[in-house]
């Protein structure tokens, strides 16, 4: 939409009263769009999530985001990764950060920020009591950019994450961070992937990790990691007793350290998720058997599976078994994802939801089981326009003749307008399907004519979701004409559709009449400034969009 469509945005920002969250990713939106913004952000009070990445404002966009940062009371995130913002824009920032006492999140990913910059804002940080997330990936921090943050930490006492990956701040970095999470009461999320801190960087993480009692979340891949610092792992897991999620991956800990990582395994009871890829962390036979008498041992894992899926550890086996077996599946991989709603933890389960990898089922295993599936999933090519056969029509409408199904997902399937003309002659009869996902599906702007058919009749459905299906402007200006008739769709997505400004200005038509939906996303569409001007005219006039993307 460029600078124009921005500052048509802007103005409609400063009168409409019910957007909160609003996504202008990748927009070629300079200084000048920024600067509007930010000035309709001093006056719009509904506001709560700005996103800005990937458009390039710069220092001086980020100047007068501060300034609008010290007036505004109620955005709570701001996204301004990739903006090509330095130490400057940062400093700005840290100005604005003192006075504001409502942003939670700030993201700051992929701006060469530097030393400088995160100096000045760990000054912020130091008094600052509101922002809880804090993400700088690919910042440029180094070494004392991680001192500063060391710093900022021991004081301040509301930051619960923050994202260093990929920032440079080797051992010395990780040493200085480690004194801060020895008295640090609150930050729970601490993402250090890709920084190059090795075994003694790790080692004085791992020290940390002894006494510190809050940090839940610990990142660490791809950081030359090996045998020592797995064992000093090992020792800090023994004894810390709040660390539930650890990536550890792509470090070099060979068979020893995956033998020091089962003998913790053994005796620790809180770590629920430790991730850990053979190949990459040079674990062989040994290192595997070492891992898995740990796992026969520790229920911790077995506990995680159970608390998801909420099945009992002895039945697991054999319950995914028994559901992949039900649905044509012949191996248990393609059995991925299963869970159910319970009344209490040992009872039957009430409902299955069933996500199929590599199969798709017959309309015998459906009509089977089309009683107790709720939620349906197939990934994969399992249905193909260009082979499309009666027996796939009667799967699609036998699973949506079912009475319980409420979401219905066919992600990259290359169903085609075909298999979209099919599903939207089931959606004028169906009553409980609430939800549609159709992404990369090559439906075209046929497929869209089709379903936007079905949205002038069907009274149940709240989410459509057709991203990547090359619909056009001709499917936008189709889909336009069911919104206007429509009453019961809140969220449509069609991100990278091939929608230009024609596209853009019929759907910003519909959204003057149309009085339920609240989330319409046209990220990595060609909207141009014509695009935004149109929706901009929309959001004077309508009361319900809340998120626009």
């Amino acid at each position: 939409i460029g600078d124009k469509g921005a500052q048509a945005l802007a103005e409609a920002l400063k009168t409409n009263s019910t957007l909160t969250t609003l996504s202008l990713y990748m927009n070629y939106i300079k200084s000048n769009g920024g600067q509007a913004l930010s000035r309709a952000i001093k006056v719009n009070s509904t506001l709560t999530t700005l996103s800005l990445s990937n458009n390039g404002i710069g220092d001086d966009g980020a100047q007068v985001l501060s300034e609008a940062l010290k007036i505004n009371s109620t955005l709570t995130s701001l996204n301004l990764n990739f903006n090509a913002i330095g130490s400057n824009g940062a400093q700005t920032l840290s100005g604005a950060l003192k006075t504001n006492s409502t942003l939670m999140t700030l993201e700051l990913k992929l701006n060469a920020i530097g030393p400088h910059g995160v100096w000045a804002l760990c000054e912020a940080l130091k008094t600052n009591l509101t922002l809880t997330s804090l993400k700088l990936l690919s910042s440029s921090i180094g070494s004392n950019g991680a001192r500063a943050l060391s710093e900022g930490l021991k004081t301040n006492s509301a930051l619960t994450t923050l994202e260093l990956s990929d920032s440079w701040i080797g051992p010395n970095g990780a040493q200085a961070l480690s004194e801060a999470l020895k008295t640090n009461s609150t930050l729970t999320t601490l993402s250090l992937e890709t920084n190059h801190i090795g075994d003694n960087g790790a080692q004085a993480l791992f020290e940390a990790l002894k006494i510190n009692s809050t940090l839940t979340t610990l990142d660490l891949r791809n950081n030359k990691i090996g045998s020592d610092g797995a064992r000093a792992l090992s020792e800090a897991l023994k004894i810390n007793s709040t660390l539930t999620t650890l990536q550890f991956s792509n470090n070099p800990i060979g068979d020893d350290g995956a033998q020091a990582l089962s003998d913790a395994l053994k005796v620790n009871s809180t770590l629920t998720t430790l991730r850990l890829y053979n190949s990459y962390n040079n674990i062989g036979e040994k290192g595997n058997q070492a891992l898995s008498e740990a796992l026969r041992t520790n229920l911790t894992f077995f506990s995680l599976m159970s608390k998801m899926l909420r099945i009992h550890p002895l039945e697991l086996h054999e319950i995914r078994s028994r559901i992949a077996s039900s649905l044509g599946l012949h191996d248990l991989a393609s059995c991925a994802r299963v869970s159910h709603d319970w009344n209490d933890s040992f009872t039957p389960p009430l409902y299955w939801s069933v996500v199929l990898l590599h199969k798709g089922p017959s309309v015998e295993s459906v009509e089977k089981n089309k009683h107790f599936i709720r939620f349906l999933e197939i990934r994969r090519p399992v249905f193909d326009n260009q082979s499309w056969t009666i027996s796939q029509d009667n799967i699609v409408l036998s699973v949506m003749a079912n009475s319980t199904l409420t979401t219905l997902s066919f992600p990259d399937n290359r169903i085609g307008y075909n298999g979209a003309q099919v599903l939207s002659e089931a959606l004028k009869t169906n009553t409980t399907l609430t939800t549609l996902i159709m992404k990369s599906n090559k439906i075209g702007s046929y497929g869209a004519q089709a379903l936007s058919e079905a949205l002038k009749i069907n009274s149940t459905l709240t989410t459509l979701d057709l991203r990547d299906n090359s619909i056009g402007d001709d499917g936008a200006r189709a889909l336009s004409e069911g919104l206007k008739i429509n009453s019961t769709l809140t969220t449509l997505n069609l991100c990278r559709n091939s929608l230009g400004g024609d596209g853009a200005q019929t759907l910003s038509e519909a959204l003057k009449t149309n009085s339920t939906l609240t989330t319409l996303d046209l990220n990595d569409n060609w909207i141009k400034p014509t695009g935004g001007q149109a929706l901009s005219e929309a959001l004077k006039v309508n009361s319900t969009l809340t998120t626009l993307g």
